[in-house]
């Protein structure tokens, strides 16, 4: 049925919780009246994008340390007396800033890296905005859902300057996600009822090629050899009008922009996220398990490096120094999630908490 789709889509992209009400109830909704010391940014730490439960306002952002193993929640709340709002989806960080994309609020941050503190913000001119990607000092992209259009911003006036068209792609149902650059080009996975990559010139600010990779390709990694990976999800029901199959882990070539290799999963499967680690030689993919094997490989490996063992995964990371894994818990998206950290040989390292909804990751190197 569409409806159980809906619901599940909703999950994967907002962490909607059954009642609101509940949801406000706990301590991430309200005032904190025992706030704990801030953990400053160290040389090299992890933000963690916590997206909240959808229509509570609640997003927050965490900042945990590898060195020290501790972990920081609501550090925007804490340095700015304000809320991120409603959904945060993910973070870049740029020349020392970091940008907290908030899909549900249609906002951008702007804060500093070093101190958490706001320093502009992009708030008008975006439609559910979803990923933040730099051209330049003076030139970035933000993918959007709910529009067939990828925002172009100048960072340095916190402003949309103009749009980018995507072929194929309704207004209402449009849907752009994660950018990754080689030389003057822009790769862009179009997810939501979507099957294709799009490549953006970065000279004129235009689609000029797309590639149908597969039902709904949920996330994209460049690997070091400069060949895109893709993972898709399948559709998610039996009857997504834009077709419902295996989901599938794809070698896209950028060199001509072709697919080299489609390796298909299990019908059903969940496939939220891909992830590389730090020489760009190894994915990492959940696949209700978290999977990896090296970019040579050209078949799935049979066995999974981390079991999830009833626990729902909703965001994954590789320490680009350590090689450690991490994976985001949405536990049951009501509650407080948790960072579970693994070595690369899926030994368990240790867990600390979040805020709800871990899903998305930033290293600060």
């Amino acid at each position: 049925m569409q409806h159980s789709y809906l619901s599940k889509f909703l999950k994967n992209t907002a962490c909607i919780a059954m009642m609101a009400l509940a949801a406000c109830a706990l301590p991430a909704c309200s005032d904190n009246d025992e706030p704990e010391p801030v953990i400053q940014p160290t040389a090299s730490g992890l933000f963690i994008v916590n997206e909240g439960n959808y229509g509570a306002g609640n997003a927050t952002l965490s900042y945990f340390s590898p060195e020290t193993n501790t972990v920081a929640q609501e550090v925007f709340y804490r340095a700015n007396d304000a809320r991120l709002g409603d959904v945060a989806n993910s973070m870049t960080i740029h020349d020392k800033l970091g940008w907290v994309v908030v899909n549900g609020s249609n906002v951008v941050f702007a804060i500093a890296a070093d101190t958490y503190v706001e320093k502009g913000r992009i708030s008008t001119g975006l439609t559910s905005p979803r990923w933040m990607h730099f051209i330049s000092d003076e030139k970035a992209y933000v993918t959007q859902m709910y529009d067939n259009r990828i925002a172009i911003v100048n960072p340095k006036t916190y402003s949309v300057t103009g749009y980018i068209d995507v072929p194929g792609q309704e207004a209402s149902t449009g849907s752009t996600e994660m950018m990754v650059q080689v030389g003057k080009y822009v790769y862009v996975n179009c997810w939501s009822y979507q099957k294709t990559i799009i490549r953006i010139d970065t000279d004129t600010d235009k689609v000029d090629a797309t590639l149908e990779v597969g039902v709904q390709p949920k996330s994209m990694v460049l690997d070091r050899d400069n060949n895109l990976w893709v993972l898709t999800d399948g559709g998610g029901w039996d009857g997504n009008p834009v077709g419902y199959e295996a989901p599938s882990l794809v070698k896209v070539n950028t060199r001509d922009f072709t697919v080299a290799m489609k390796l298909e999963m299990n019908l059903g499967d969940y496939t939220p996220t891909l992830a590389i680690n730090g020489t760009r030689d190894r994915l990492y993919w959940i696949q209700n398990d978290v999977y990896t094997m090296p970019i040579t490989s050209t078949e799935l490996p049979a066995t999974p490096v981390i079991r999830s063992n009833g626990n729902y995964y909703y965001g994954l990371t590789i320490d680009p120094e350590r090689g450690d894994i991490f994976i985001a818990d949405a536990v049951d998206y009501v509650q407080n999630g948790r960072l579970l950290r693994y070595d690369s040989d899926g030994a368990s390292i240790g867990t600390v908490a979040t805020g709800i909804c871990p899903h998305a990751f930033c290293w600060k190197k």
